[in-house]
């Protein structure tokens, strides 16, 4: 088995590969473990017309029939939405997915992986995993973070999760050797917030910035992701001040019913889901279809000077 023989193009994904124009890879969490059906379907389709408007071509990654499709057609992506018994795949059983023909959706790690593979520059998600709260005794650290240091995809997104302990996640990071951009911004966004109060290591405000980043650093033979990190839209975030009680709620529930590992982030975006009444659900979703659109201009931006 070979890399080619386990890697599925639609047409579209293929033909754009092949004359070198913007491609953008898309993870397919968001479609199984982020919302019911249908609102997972339409907000995955959403996320790709940010990408086609932003002038590149979407390729939302999963795992199926024992290939990684890189690109969905409608069949598909409508197939992935209503699947039941999808694995989360991350770096430790993507390939075991693989080998046993599971159907599984791409987490951060796994996407990166994927796109890499596929010859993608470009990934854009929600907010990325990081080191948990409380990871002095679960020594709970995301594989987002050495995928970040050792996949070469530039990757946009909206700060790590606002549940995990931030100071620490970019201090990982920084350990790792991943740059960390701030987008028009110098202060990390928080996900659904657009502050943390941390200052931000990196600024970029143009995407044609951004693209000469990413070729400085592949001249000079360094691996690993660039970092960008892209507020949610103003009139979606959920202040900082009002997530911060929402998100104690939810890591005492948490707490309190003994969940752990992969378990932990759904489980409190769950419950964060539900004492924001909604809300939360709302800005995430702005916040990916905003982070597509940035990486598809950064996609192009890239094209324009291959």
């Amino acid at each position: 088995m070979d890399t080619r023989s386990v890697l599925q193009f639609t047409p579209e994904v293929e033909q754009a590969l092949a004359s070198k124009k913007p491609v953008v890879a898309l993870e397919s969490t968001i479609v199984t473990h982020g919302m019911p059906f249908p609102e997972n379907l339409k907000t995955a389709l959403a996320v790709e017309e940010e990408v086609r408007a932003a002038g590149a071509i979407p390729a939302t990654i999963a795992v199926m029939e024992g290939q990684i499709r890189i690109g969905l057609d409608r069949a598909a992506l409508e197939a992935l939405a209503q699947a039941e018994d999808v694995m989360k795949l991350s770096r430790a059983d993507l390939a075991f997915a693989l080998a046993g023909r599971r159907t599984g959706s791409t987490t951060v790690a796994a996407t990166m992986m994927a796109a890499k593979l596929a010859g993608i520059e470009v990934f854009a998600t929600g907010g990325i995993g990081g080191v948990h709260q409380g990871v002095e005794e679960t020594l709970d650290i995301s594989a987002d973070l050495r995928e970040l240091a050792q996949t070469s995809v530039i990757t946009v997104c909206a700060g790590a999760k606002a549940i995990l302990d931030i100071p620490r996640t970019l201090e990982v990071l920084e350990t790792e050797g991943v740059p960390v951009v701030g987008y028009r911004t110098d202060e990390l966004p928080a996900f659904w917030s657009r502050s943390s109060g941390i200052s931000a290591p990196l600024r970029l405000d143009a995407v044609e910035d951004i693209a000469a980043f990413w070729r400085a650093r592949k001249a000079i033979g360094q691996q690993g992701a660039i970092l960008v990190a892209n507020p949610v839209p103003g009139d979606s975030e959920i202040p900082a001040d009002i997530m911060s009680g929402h998100i104690a709620d939810a890591v005492r529930a948490a707490e309190a019913e003994g969940i752990r590992g992969k378990k932990v982030t759904p489980f409190l975006l769950g419950k964060i889901l539900e004492l924001t009444e909604g809300t939360s659900l709302a800005a995430n979703i702005a916040l990916i279809r905003n982070n597509a659109r940035l990486a598809g201009e950064i996609a192009v931006a890239l094209a324009a000077t291959a």
